[in-house]
């Protein structure tokens, strides 16, 4: 393969639909293969995640409905990134918005795309250490349940299908993969 960056020729590009938290956009292209195409491109500020880890390694997940799925899921704590605000920023006030706790550290461990073929969304996965609880502001619309887990019941339910979840699945399993190999995640 060419090692030139090469890149989608776009010849049209409308927003069909902008919401609170997402748009959608239309665009007709020509790609760097040269296929004519029509995509439709799902537009996301971006967002971030946060592992809450605490001295003896347990970790502190959230539960809350998910219409879409129309299921109650344990996740890692996340929200979208507000305009101007840095990634490290939004991880820190959507831990201290979903369960009250700050963190003294904050630690980048990965950065992805969640769902690259039609999202443009850029999700940030944040170590957070130093854990100090205060209270919570959730948003009106946000019924939480907090739990402390231990990384071994979280590998656990993994695997049993208890924790769905992509991004915290991701997030923890890299976690645990960076423990065992004696490593500090990034």
């Amino acid at each position: 393969m060419d090692k030139k960056k090469t890149w989608a020729k776009i010849l049209s590009s409308k927003v069909m639909f902008k919401g609170r938290v997402f748009g959608v956009r239309r665009e007709e292209l020509v790609e760097p293969g040269g296929l004519r195409a029509t995509r439709e491109i799902v537009t996301h500020p971006g967002s971030v995640v946060v592992l809450p880890v605490f001295p003896d390694q347990r970790i502190l997940m959230i539960r809350q409905y998910r219409h879409s799925v129309r299921q109650y899921l344990w996740e890692l704590v996340a929200g979208s990134k507000d305009a101007g605000e840095s990634f490290e920023e939004g991880a820190r006030r959507e831990l201290l918005e979903e369960t009250g706790y700050t963190a003294k550290r904050m630690r980048k461990m990965l950065d992805l795309f969640p769902s690259p073929g039609f999202l443009t969304e850029n999700m940030v996965l944040f170590l957070a250490q130093g854990l100090k609880l205060g209270k919570a502001q959730p948003e009106a619309d946000e019924k939480i349940e907090m739990r402390i887990f231990t990384l071994r019941q979280i590998e656990s339910w993994i695997g049993a299908g208890k924790i769905r979840d992509a991004k915290s699945v991701a997030g923890i399993l890299y976690y645990a993969h960076c423990l065992r190999r004696g490593r500090h995640p990034k």
